[in-house]
């Protein structure tokens, strides 16, 4: 497992309407490892679950956003296994209609690849996505178990689609799934089970884990992180410290294992939301010190901590104004400069 020692990532989406604006912000505030962004200002259909929605049975974006529409399922669903079963991955392409950021990184990386390390891709995971759905009577399509396989399916095959796309530039490919939606596991709003989460993700990342591909999961609220630990082919977690790290802590026993297995830990330590010109690179590291304190008191290894370590904001800055995304870059830019020194 590669030694990150407090490399920065960025999350998800900007608030930026063109593109070329956004990627360099990207290029310039992370030029280790660029990430292509979301634009859901600049198009609706640049949102976190219409970006996947291309291609999947009986899907239809429309102006109020993906529905489902199942008039034609039997049809779809055999020509949608048809395109799994024969690898055409370019069958479950992202169009720049969809994703206008990552073609606009990619024409960038065409002219250049110097001093990066990685290339961050990433997919909506399959619960957050699937739970913004409702079939025909209005139930969630997280409660129908055909269409959780056609949509993890069909998120391996986009995801798989981003590796090959971004592998001739000869980087290292880091692939998230963003989970919002998990923050609710375990509590009255959601009756997932721990086994199943498990399993989706197990059967996502092994859509592509042959590619050599670091995978990581984000969530941006507090959950039960075991479903992440135990999480076979899972390489980064990604969490809020900002506002949960007092939670994420609590965890100690199943990120021993984890660490001690190559896995990395992303601290989302910068504020989105809640952030504020008064906060200091020096306060954000104190905090990540702090947790990493209460963690090696728990027994986990402060070499592998440190090692595994990676800094983030805490979420996505599509709802944010341009100026206040610029100014958390740059804290997330001397934040992490300054946990690179720590030992």
């Amino acid at each position: 497992m590669e030694k990150f020692k407090g490399l920065a990532l960025g999350i998800g989406s900007l608030p930026h309407k063109e593109a070329k604006e956004a990627v360099d912000l990207v290029l310039k505030s992370l030029p280790r490892v660029p990430f292509w962004p979301q634009l859901p200002r600049k198009d609706k259909r640049e949102g976190m679950v219409a970006q996947f929605s291309e291609n999947l049975p009986c899907l239809r974006f429309t102006a109020e956003g993906v529905k489902f529409d199942p008039a034609s399922k039997d049809k779809e669903l055999e020509d949608f296994y048809a395109k799994i079963i024969d690898g055409d991955t370019e069958y479950f392409r992202i169009s720049p209609a969809y994703a206008s950021g990552l073609y606009e990184l990619c024409q960038r990386l065409e002219k250049g690849t110097a001093g990066i390390d990685f290339i961050k891709c990433h997919v909506t995971g399959p619960f957050t996505f699937a739970a913004s759905i409702n079939d025909e009577e209005g139930k969630s399509l997280l409660h129908d178990k055909v269409f959780m396989e056609v949509i993890i399916k069909g998120l391996a095959a986009k995801a798989l689609w981003q590796i090959k796309l971004f592998r001739k530039f000869g980087k290292k490919i880091i692939l998230f799934f963003d989970e919002p939606y998990l923050s609710a596991f375990g509590s009255a709003y959601t009756s997932l089970n721990r086994e199943d989460v498990i399993k989706g993700f197990s059967d996502l990342i092994s859509g592509f884990k042959s590619e050599d591909v670091l995978t990581g999961a984000h969530c941006c609220g507090n959950t039960d992180w075991s479903i992440f630990t135990d999480t076979p082919g899972l390489d980064i977690i990604n969490f809020d410290a900002f506002d949960f790290q007092d939670k994420f802590v609590l965890y100690a026993p199943n990120l021993k294992g984890f660490l001690e297995k190559g896995g990395a830990v992303c601290w989302g330590v910068v504020p989105t939301e809640g952030f504020s010109d008064k906060i200091t690179p020096e306060s954000l590291v104190n905090k990540v010190k702090s947790g990493i304190d209460v963690l090696e008191k728990k027994g986990v290894s402060r070499k592998l901590l440190l090692e595994r370590l990676l800094v983030s904001p805490s979420c996505g800055l599509g709802s944010l104004d341009i100026g206040k995304a610029g100014k958390i870059f740059k804290l997330l830019n001397e934040t992490s400069a300054l946990l690179q020194k720590i030992t």
